[in-house]
């Protein structure tokens, strides 16, 4: 599903040219569950971003279900994480103007799904909102947000689901019950599935724990 050979991103600053990821190797199989950790400024955050092509890698291969993300342009790109990736942030990235149904339901009607709102109803209900989807992301609990965004990001059936500290935000009650969801809709569907956290607890229930030190794979990889 993933394939990386030697990802290096480097960035400008005011200091000069920032070396963010130095080498990146890493293989991810379909299906397989992928938890990503190490310090912070490691890279972890970056090598998801160049995952999904929300950043270009300064050289390197980055290859994801087949595409060569270097060869996109934008708007393939675009078309890519439309159709291939869910992601799961920490933040949880909900349009406050919204109900939780429209949050959930938008991807899929950029998508041309006619059943955006068929679907977006019954990821609601998979993560136990039913109940709620009307509700606005303002009347939400921090928990009810981050299963609105889960349910958002496998609504339209995404080959890879990446979930960047996805209970950063969360008590540890409410982010456990999260995660229970996020690994019971991986193992439902199927997905292949990278997940990034501090918490090495979390992360050790993953097929796999790949450490990042310093924009390089310390061990896992």
């Amino acid at each position: 599903m993933v394939a990386l050979d030697d990802v290096r991103l480097s960035l400008g600053s005011a200091a000069g040219e920032v070396n963010i990821l130095r080498g990146i190797q890493l293989q991810i199989a379909d299906g397989e569950a992928v938890g990503v950790v190490g310090p912070s400024g490691s890279g972890k955050t970056t090598m998801m971003m160049v995952i999904a092509g929300l950043e270009r890698a300064s050289s390197g291969s980055v290859r994801v279900n087949g595409a060569v993300l270097g060869e996109l342009e934008e708007d393939a790109l675009a078309r890519f994480r439309r159709d291939t990736i869910g992601i799961v942030f920490q933040n949880f990235h909900l349009i406050p103007t919204m109900s939780a149904l429209e949050n959930v339901a938008i991807p899929l009607e950029f998508a041309g799904r006619r059943d955006a709102f068929d679907l977006a109803r019954e990821g609601l209900a998979a993560v136990g909102l039913a109940a709620r989807i009307e509700h606005y992301p303002g009347q939400l609990s921090g928990g009810e947000k981050q299963r609105v965004a889960l349910a958002r990001a496998v609504a339209a059936g995404p080959r890879l689901i990446m979930a960047d500290e996805p209970t950063g935000n969360l008590d540890h009650e409410t982010g456990a019950a999260v995660m229970d969801l996020l690994f019971g809709l991986h193992e439902r569907l199927g997905t292949t599935l990278i997940l990034i956290s501090h918490d090495l607890s979390l992360a050790g229930r993953c097929d796999r724990v790949v450490r990042l030190d310093d924009g390089r794979i310390a061990d896992g990889g």
